[in-house]
């Protein structure tokens, strides 16, 4: 898509943040609505277990091994660009998403959908960054947060809503309108990037290095559990991460213009920064998933019924992201993310204890307290690692974040479904992608509760290494610039 720049007035930054906000609302509609709608879809299409598990995590293994090789395309092309382009995509692959005939063109689709939301995931925090001073770009990252949430709050109602008045397709339309606004917005109001500096290049070999070892990785862990850890594609996804991987470390390493800048991952404080990040995003992401399962498939709810029940999530970020905005200004990013963190980390095992068939209102506390540190710890780790290092580069360190941020939703997603449906026989598994699990034998049921639990367990776990991580952390240091080796 050609960048439709042309030289004008700085743009005001609350205005580039009110354009931006569209987009961030469409990118988190498109995960969270199908949290409640899977079992829809899977009942339309009579699709098994894998291919229910592929509709979610297709998408989220394509934004994982593309938001690397964007961030840096960002920096080189202009965030402007990729971020139109992503939008026009996302737009387009979501018609294709409701007009799909099987399970497998809509994981196509899906795929599409990623490919354009990996573009505007890795270029808003970046475009937010250039547009803000300083001192307001933890104002600005809060509020984007709570943009986020609230797409995450309308995604789990609106979904069930749209799927009960026009079927599982209906929660890929709104999309489509909401987009062509984004794109009109932007295309108004987003600036130029700062110019890259002269020579720079696209890293190719790093790019199809990184592609075919995050790839390979995600498969793997994916698709371990449920076509077995012998399987000849696990394997094959296997073999090719533990190749790919270390070629690409030592093609960062010696490259004039590496697509990853190490110096990025060297840093003490940006790598815990980074670290705990990824924790949580393994540790909080599939909750919502898990309950509104949970919520249709042994309570029988139905989907808005379901959507409702896991609104405390989001609305406790959308409480708490501004508010961690402001505190920024006036605490260390250390002691504000850990402090949420351990609000997370509380609400995975209370919620743990209080899971179980038909507990309404006790899932309300461990939700909200879920949401809430979510929302304390997001705005000032990420401000912490944009801050750290210099604006041409802001681009490829918010690549790295999101790279991490999405690997941690398709590893937090791979491994609750592996955990919850472990002791459940075939056909369970099957009526729980469905939703009519309460229509099997109480074994099942009981497996699942079991299960269920397990999984929070695991994440709470999971959410406590995160705590260790953002204590362990210092003082950033500026990130060197890349080494240029002479022709």
């Amino acid at each position: 898509m050609p960048d439709l720049t042309t030289s004008a007035p700085a743009t005001p930054p609350w205005r580039v943040l009110a354009a931006t906000s569209i987009g961030v609302v469409l990118t988190f509609l498109n995960t969270s609505s199908l949290d409640v709608a899977l079992p829809s879809v899977v009942r339309h299409f009579d699709a098994g277990p894998t291919a229910a598990a592929w509709v979610l995590l297709s998408y989220m293994l394509a934004v994982t091994v593309l938001v690397l090789a964007l961030g840096r395309l960002s920096d080189l092309l202009g965030r402007r660009r990729v971020y139109l382009t992503g939008l026009a995509v996302v737009t387009v692959a979501s018609l294709g998403c409701a007009l799909s005939p099987d399970v497998g063109v809509l994981i196509g689709m899906r795929v599409g959908q990623a490919i354009g939301a990996a573009a505007v995931i890795t270029s808003t925090s970046a475009i937010l960054a250039d547009a803000f001073p300083a001192e307001q770009l933890p104002v600005a990252l809060g509020l984007n947060a709570t943009v986020a949430a609230t797409g995450a709050l309308i995604g789990p109602v609106a979904g069930g809503l749209l799927v009960s008045l026009g079927g599982w397709s209906a929660v890929f339309w709104p999309v489509v309108p909401l987009g062509l606004l984004a794109l009109g917005a932007s295309a108004l109001t987003v600036p130029p990037s700062p110019p890259r500096r002269a020579g720079e290049r696209f890293d190719l070999l790093g790019a199809a290095l990184s592609l075919l070892g995050l790839g390979g990785l995600v498969v793997a862990v994916s698709s371990g559990g449920s076509l077995g850890w012998t399987d000849p594609l696990v394997l094959t996804a296997a073999g090719a991460a533990v190749v790919a991987l270390p070629l690409f470390v030592v093609v960062q390493a010696r490259g004039r213009h590496p697509l990853l800048d190490l110096g990025l991952l060297t840093d003490r404080a940006r790598g815990m920064a980074y670290l705990a990040g990824f924790l949580l995003s393994v540790a909080q992401f599939a909750v919502v998933l898990l309950v509104s399962l949970f919520l249709q498939a042994q309570d029988g709810l139905s989907a808005v019924d379901a959507g409702l029940c896991v609104l405390p999530v989001a609305v406790g970020t959308v409480l708490t992201a501004p508010l961690a905005g402001r505190l920024a200004r006036r605490f260390p990013a250390r002691a504000l993310s850990t402090v949420g963190l351990l609000l997370v980390a509380a609400g995975l095992l209370v919620l743990a204890v209080v899971l179980r068939p038909s507990a309404g209102v006790l899932l309300t506390v461990p939700l909200t307290m879920i949401g809430a540190g979510t929302g304390l710890f997001m705005t000032p780790n990420t401000s912490a690692i944009l801050a750290s290092v210099p604006a041409g580069r802001r681009g490829a360190a918010n690549g790295v974040r999101s790279m991490l941020q999405n690997a941690g939703f398709v590893l937090s997603t791979a491994l609750t479904l592996a955990v919850v449906t472990a002791g459940l026989e075939p056909a369970a598994r099957e009526a729980v992608y469905s939703g009519m699990l309460s229509e099997l034998p109480g074994a099942a049921g009981d497996a699942f509760v079991t299960g269920s639990r397990a999984a929070l367990l695991v994440l709470g776990v999971l959410c406590l290494g995160a705590v260790a991580a953002s204590l362990s952390r210092g003082a950033p240091q500026p990130t060197p610039r890349p080494v240029e080796v002479p022709a």
